[in-house]
Order: C-alpha cells, then structure tokens, then sequence
C-alpha cells in the first residue's frame, strides 16, 4: 500500500486492543484506504513489555499481523512497555506518520474505557486537532468478567479419528495452535477455540475437549450503543 501514497494526502491509523473487535476495526480501516487509495498503519499500545505478554495478547497480536499482511497495511506498530498515557503515544504515531484519520473502538475494555467517556478522544483532540477521528461501534470482549469465559490460555488441536482432540501441551502431532476460552462454572473442556485456519480467524465449539467439525460458531459476546456525540 506504501506505492499509492504519492496518489493521495490521506493516511489512515487503526488504533485496537486485546478481544474481538480488533479484526472488524483493521477490515474497516482497510476497506476506508482502498476506497481513498492511500496508506494504512496499525498500532496496539501495551504497559507490558512484549516477551510479558500472556498467550492470549500474543495471539491477536499475530492475528492483527497477518491480517496487515493480507490488506497490504503499510505498517503494524506495536508500542510495548509503554508507561506514557494512550493519547500521547496515539498522537506521536500520528505526526511521525503524517496521519489524517484514526479509527477507534468505542468499547470498555480496560485502558481503553475511557473512549466512551469521552476522555481519550478530548485528548487526542487537543493533542492533534488537524487528525479526523472514526469512533467505531463494536462488541464487547469476551464476558469473561461476567462469568461466561474464563481467561484464554495458549491450546492445540491434534487429529484423532474424524474429530480433533484439545490439548494443552506442545508435541509434533499439533495440526492448529490458537487459544482456548473455557466457560465457567464446567469441570470439563467446554468452550470456544480460536485459531487462524487458511490465513483467516476460526472459533469452533469445544465439547468436553473435542472439536467435532471446524465449523465457526458466533462467541456470545454484549454490543455497544452507537456514539450519541
């Protein structure tokens, strides 16, 4: 995408974080640059350092990668170990990128709640106010808080018969590597596995630790009002 940036004076930022809404905010951002046929970046901020991060934050961060990759995104940057307030990290990738507009989630997840309080876009506001900002509406993350997933784990699939077997521990029979979210309140492996099949995200039902097909199954998962401001 780094070729038609002498075609247009546009340049667009997808701002994500950890949980579903990542993919659907990268494939808007996208869809937004073909259309103005001009460069595309991705930034995920993080207070950990990278080699911190837990299995389940290692996985979307490899996911929002091959889908740059697939979309031609012109650059993936991931700022870890990132003490300093999201606005002023947002706002320094946008001058040094010489961005027009940035794409947000309005979601409630951690760091990022204060998107829909408004906080976060007054300060990206002062900070750039020559950036146009998208507020984008999307789900919330898994309700792991609530009680229906617990927290992802790193997890493999193996083949065995005509199912797949769910496994927690690494071994050559491994067919898919991806993260396991187990419901609560079961003492079996009940839940949802997501793994990248085929260059693309799949979320199958697991039932007490196997996987009967690799069909997609929809995570159950709260929405968001549209932005009112």
């Amino acid at each position: 995408m780094e070729t038609m940036q002498g075609r247009c004076d546009e340049s667009i930022l997808v701002c994500v974080h950890y949980g579903p809404n990542g993919e659907r905010l990268i494939k808007r951002g996208c869809n937004i640059a073909k259309m103005l046929g001009c460069p595309l970046y991705i930034l995920t901020v993080d207070a950990k350092p990278f080699d911190e991060m837990d299995a389940e934050r290692s996985f979307y961060i490899e996911s929002w990668k091959q889908l740059a990759e697939e979309h031609n995104a012109a650059d993936f940057i991931i700022m870890d170990n990132e003490k300093r307030p999201v606005s002023r990290v947002i706002a320094e990738v946008a001058r040094e990128k010489h961005i027009t507009q940035i794409i947000l989630g309005q979601t409630a997840q951690s760091r990022w709640e204060q998107i829909t309080k408004g906080s976060l876009i007054n300060a990206l506001l002062h900070e750039i106010p020559f950036v146009d900002l998208h507020i984008i509406s999307v789900t919330r993350y898994i309700r792991d808080e609530n009680g229906q997933f617990q927290r992802g784990v790193r997890a493999y699939l193996i083949k065995e018969d005509e199912h797949y077997q769910l496994t927690f521990k690494h071994s050559n029979s491994i067919i898919y590597e991806g993260i396991f979210f187990k419901e609560q309140g079961t003492d079996f492996d009940n839940g949802i596995f997501k793994f990248m099949k085929d260059k693309e995200l799949f979320k199958v039902q697991v039932t007490e630790g196997l996987v009967k097909e690799l069909k997609k199954v929809e995570m159950h998962v709260d929405y968001e009002q549209e932005s009112k401001s």
